[in-house]
């Protein structure tokens, strides 16, 4: 078509397309969506940040058997007496608390509590990614993304109890039914708060995001009468079943806890145990937050569930090999360190929340704001429960199982290897 280089009249252009439709059989309907996700996920820096994790993995991993193993071996191979504190060597200065490594932590409901609902959070998290990746979250139906695991946290919520008060009997606690209802109730309360003030921001402003009154009132009716019974009937069958078993008496007076050198003290061992496992998610954490706030389709959740589980088995790794140099450092209490330590992740979340709002959004408004960074607490919260339990379960089954069983080959307080006065060991 040509077109003359001065028009006296306006030209109309009309621009036109057509779209015919081809019948194929060599593509599933659960995989009809795959070419579209596999353009938009960014596949190599996902591939990037999954080695990235792996690497994490792998290092952690092996300092860890290097530690562990030289130990075990050199317990094995050495007379140790315990008469004389100062004549043991460094690496097995952690048998000096075996007295006071039982001793039941400060605020022990609160920790179980915490416990419970991480453990809680961790299974909805990984059955919603199982689900996802077997093709039930499709861009053909995003509400599914929300309504899973607001489905799955109502009906799991057997383990959440079961989990809470194990640990509650552990740490020597008798008020199950009251250990029941606070982890029925306080951590979903904390959140249910949190989202109810936000909704109230969007009624004062009129957003057409805000929840009716009636349908938000109505959520909580499944939350207390499906979940709150289901988490009473796992407290009974964990408050019922046996406990760890302590493998070494508690001594009667707890013991001095020596001066700390700056790598063992509580602020940078937190630092350092929420960092590692941050960078194994950093990259899945970036596209997910550009999913939520700048609409960008996200449905490739191969990545996100290889990311799940290699944060799980970080978090173990690092808050078992600071947990071993705390009792080197003759420090005992290791429970709810142990907790914190991987739980520190949350602090890392928030802070590059706050970052990506600075350098990556443009929000204004205040009630924009507002929502934002309320997302982003409810968020480091839920992976604070998370990761704090993700490194809380292995790190307590080492403490409680891996003293006897090295005792038991020839080990620190066997009967042939430890001389001291003090009484063996129940069995």
């Amino acid at each position: 078509m040509g077109v003359k280089d001065r028009l006296d009249d306006n030209l109309d252009i009309v621009y036109s397309y057509s779209i015919s439709f081809e019948e194929s059989n060599s593509t599933k309907w659960l995989s009809r969506w795959d070419y579209i996700s596999y353009e938009l996920s960014n596949a190599k820096i996902q591939w990037f940040s999954t080695m990235n994790s792996f690497i994490i993995v792998v290092f952690l991993g092996g300092m860890l058997a290097l530690v562990l193993l030289r130990t075990l071996r050199r317990c094995g191979a050495q007379v140790i007496s315990m008469d004389d504190p100062e004549s043991i060597p460094k690496h097995f200065r952690w048998m000096l608390v075996h007295e006071d490594v039982f001793r039941a932590p400060r605020c022990g409901m609160l920790l179980s509590v915490f416990l419970g609902s991480g453990a809680h959070v961790g299974i909805v998290a990984f059955l919603t990614l199982l689900l996802a990746c077997l093709g039930h979250i499709t861009p053909a139906n995003p509400g599914s993304l929300a309504t899973y695991p607001m489905v799955l946290f109502v009906c799991l919520g057997t383990p959440a109890g079961y989990v809470s008060s194990h640990f509650y009997k552990m740490f020597g606690g008798k008020r199950w039914i009251e250990n029941a209802l606070l982890t029925s109730l306080l951590c979903p309360g904390i959140v249910f708060a949190l989202c109810s003030i936000l909704n109230v921001v969007l009624w004062i402003h009129d957003s057409s995001g805000a929840i009716p009154f009636m349908t938000w009132a109505t959520f909580p009716i499944p939350w207390l009468l499906v979940t709150t019974p289901l988490v009473f009937l796992g407290a009974h069958l964990g408050f019922k079943c046996c406990a760890f078993e302590q493998t070494m008496r508690t001594g009667g007076t707890p013991r001095e806890i020596p001066k700390q050198r700056c790598v063992t003290r509580p602020v940078i061992g937190l630092l350092i145990g929420g960092i590692l496992p941050f960078g194994s998610i950093i990259i899945q954490l970036f596209f997910t937050l550009r999913s939520i706030w700048s609409h960008q389709m996200y449905s490739t959740f191969e990545f996100p569930m290889l990311v799940f589980v290699l944060l799980v088995i970080t978090c173990a790794e690092i808050t078992i090999m600071l947990c071993y140099f705390h009792l080197l450092a003759e420090d005992y209490r290791w429970v709810w360190r142990s907790f914190l330590t991987s739980g520190f992740t949350a602090f890392y979340v928030f802070a590059y929340c706050v970052h990506y709002y600075f350098n990556k959004l443009a929000i204004t408004g205040a009630a924009s704001i507002v929502i934002y960074f309320g997302v982003s607490v409810i968020m480091a919260f839920v992976f604070f429960l998370f990761t704090g339990k993700a490194g809380t379960r292995l790190e307590a089954a080492g403490v409680l199982q891996e003293p006897s069983a090295s005792c038991r080959a020839g080990g620190s307080w066997g009967r042939s290897s430890v001389q001291s006065s003090t009484p063996p060991p129940r069995q």
